[in-house]
């Protein structure tokens, strides 16, 4: 059995999608396997693009599932606290103090990032460096090509 440090963090709406994409996959398996039957009685397996496509529709299929699966698996749902502490699962409003300009992002686990949604991974060199700090706190961010400083200005359970 694993141990607590085995196990990736995620927030509950994280979970939720995971879930989802693989019940999504789990009901599309059935038509894949009826494509590569048909495709398959269509005769000989070596010149068969049709075979051929089917059967790597499925594979694609079952490896998208068995990697869903496995971070369902080693998650563990992480209820935000009620505090002003940044955490993962909070929405944080910071002030980039280089160009004066404002961000909000959610602070989720590793396999929910999606920048264009505003949610950066807490192992990203920003969520790294926001962890843990308060509103008015000035952080400094170690990116790969520099480093800057960031100002927290607000940090919400909810995003209003």
């Amino acid at each position: 059995m694993p141990n607590s440090r085995d196990f990736n963090p995620i927030t509950a709406a994280g979970y939720q999608d995971l879930q989802a994409k693989i019940a999504a996959l789990e009901a599309d398996r059935p038509e894949k396997i009826a494509i590569l039957a048909e495709a398959r009685a269509h005769g000989d397996l070596s010149e068969n693009a049709e075979y051929s496509a089917a059967k790597r529709d499925l594979r694609h299929l079952e490896s998208q599932l068995r990697f869903y699966t496995k971070q369902l698996q080693y998650a563990k749902v992480v209820a935000p606290s009620n505090s002003d502490v940044v955490d993962l699962g909070k929405w944080v409003t910071v002030t980039f103090l280089d160009d004066h300009e404002q961000a909000t992002y959610q602070l989720v686990g590793t396999q929910e990032a999606d920048l264009a949604a505003g949610k950066i991974t807490r192992v990203s060199p920003l969520g790294k460096a926001l962890l843990g700090h308060h509103p008015g706190d000035t952080v400094t961010i170690s990116a790969p090509h520099a480093n800057y400083r960031v100002k927290i200005n607000q940090v919400q359970l909810t995003l209003k």
